[in-house]
């Protein structure tokens, strides 16, 4: 009877997105407030027993078309989120009828527009390449870190630490990426790539993200990656990511990081009560 009484109300309404397998819950407070704490975001999480997500996404009123937020699989506050910020474009220009966008988020004020194709794109904003924007927990060139890789240090909302290897699909990332996660030099941790070049304008990239763990794609990370790959002379500051989702299209020019990629908005759906009584 419990369980039948929570499929009766009208429970909590959320959207599952992904892009390129990186995935989302997103919930929309823009017509209602709904408090969200990290035991729910930890209980939506749970694959098993939630959803499952990388992130969760929280669509509010602007200023803008909107302000986002977001929320790591442990709970934990994100700064920004590319490949969620692009799906929330995405689905804020098919509900709107617009072809750009202005978005807020904690990381920085957003622009994302349709790329055409079924692409969206959306700016970054401009890198944070000094220690203490990043941060970096002392003054240091952030271009090579005093690590065993030498990797490079970028902000891109939050903070990247980008190791260059020969094969990056023979690094074994459960074990590299926590370990770097939690490194002295980033009292926020950090994600952490494993990238390798291929071409002057290709790069093959996997993720460990902070608070979340491996992804199949990131888009903040492929910012982070072309960025830090063009300041140490690898690439251009355009090109392809390879991710383990597929592809992602970097560019960084003068106005900040644009990033291009497929969403997908995979279902809607509404968390009963009784998953809510038991979360909090």
């Amino acid at each position: 009877m419990r369980g039948m009484r929570g499929r009766q109300d009208n429970g909590f309404p959320f959207m599952k997105m992904h892009g390129l397998g990186n995935d989302f819950v997103v919930v929309d407070t823009r017509a209602q407030a709904r408090p969200i704490t990290p035991s729910l975001v930890r209980a939506i999480a749970d694959r098993h027993l939630g959803v499952g997500f990388d992130q969760l996404a929280v669509i509010g009123a602007g200023p803008g078309d909107a302000h986002l937020t977001f929320f790591n699989a442990d709970g934990s506050v994100s700064g920004a989120c590319g490949n969620a910020t692009r799906c929330i474009a995405r689905y804020l220009m098919d509900e709107t009828g617009k072809t750009e966008l202005s978005l807020t988020t904690a990381g920085g004020d957003l622009a994302a527009r349709d790329a055409g194709g079924g692409l969206t794109s959306v700016n970054m904003g401009p890198p944070r390449l000094l220690w203490h924007e990043i941060p970096l927990s002392h003054e240091m060139d952030t271009t090579i870190l005093p690590i065993e890789g030498g990797p490079t240090a970028t902000g891109m909302g939050n903070p990247h630490c980008t190791f260059f290897v020969e094969d990056a699909d023979a690094v074994t990332l459960q074990d590299f990426g926590p370990r770097h996660e939690h490194h002295p030099l980033f009292p926020e941790r950090t994600n952490v790539q494993v990238a390798q070049i291929l071409s002057a304008d290709c790069i093959r990239m996997r993720v460990w993200e902070r608070g979340v763990g491996i992804t199949r794609a990131s888009g903040s990370s492929s910012c982070a990656t072309v960025v830090a790959a063009a300041r140490r002379g690898l690439t251009g500051r355009a090109a392809q990511v390879d991710l383990d989702g597929g592809p992602l299209w970097i560019d960084w020019r003068d106005d900040g990081v644009w990033m291009t990629g497929a969403t997908a908005h995979v279902f809607s759906g509404r968390l009963t009560q009784e998953f809510l009584d038991a979360a909090t």
